[in-house]
């Protein structure tokens, strides 16, 4: 158990990003930052019938314009939701416990919060009560430059980068076992409706 860690925000974060988050008596999410492109902060992935896809949610920008992570909001006007949730059924429909966590996703993803900061953090909320994991977390006040600390994973967990030692955790039946060898680096969602109650023990 780490005393805190140091989180990016995160669109149904990957599994390492939920197992760090159980090892950790504190939490804290940074929303001063930057925002960037191309990374967990709007993004997931999941395991569909023919490998890997990514759901991402669009957000209102303005280019060329650096803007903190707790004013981006999320672009309506795009069928965003309707894509996400199509790709979840046609996923998990045969998963073991979709029945049972489908719908309480499915009117996250329905809801139209203003701000991707308040989408992620409801998600999160959810995931970790599906999986019985109470935790403090906290966002952060100021902006503190990355400067290779042990426990700040703001940078650390992105789509590009391999999971490396301590981001690890326990394989698991994917609803695609049969066709493909476990894939790790998933969105929560994936663990959740294929382990349910017993997403907990794998991380």
């Amino acid at each position: 158990m780490v005393e805190k860690i140091l989180l990016s925000t995160a669109y149904f974060p990957p599994l390492h990003y939920i197992s760090l988050i159980y090892r950790a008596e504190k939490i804290f999410i940074e929303k001063e930052e930057n925002y960037l492109k191309q990374t967990y902060r709007n993004r997931c992935t999941i395991l569909t019938a023919n490998g890997q896809f990514s759901l991402s949610v669009p957000v209102l920008s303005e280019r060329f314009i650096k803007k903190p992570v707790k004013d981006i909001k999320i672009d309506y006007s795009k069928r965003w939701q309707q894509v996400h949730l199509r790709a979840l059924v046609s996923s998990y429909k045969s998963s073991a416990y979709f029945e049972y966590y489908f719908e309480d996703f499915e009117k996250i993803i329905a809801g139209k919060p203003k701000y991707l900061l308040d989408l992620n953090q409801v998600i999160l909320d959810t995931a970790l009560r599906i999986m019985g994991i109470s935790r403090h977390i906290e966002y952060t006040n100021v902006f503190e430059p990355y400067a290779d600390n042990k426990n700040d994973f703001r940078y650390i967990i992105a789509p590009n980068k391999e999971i490396q030692g301590k981001l690890l955790y326990t394989e698991y039946y994917q609803v695609f076992s049969y066709k493909f060898e476990f894939v790790p680096g998933l969105s929560i969602i994936d663990l959740i409706f294929n382990a349910g109650p017993d997403s907990v023990n794998y991380l």
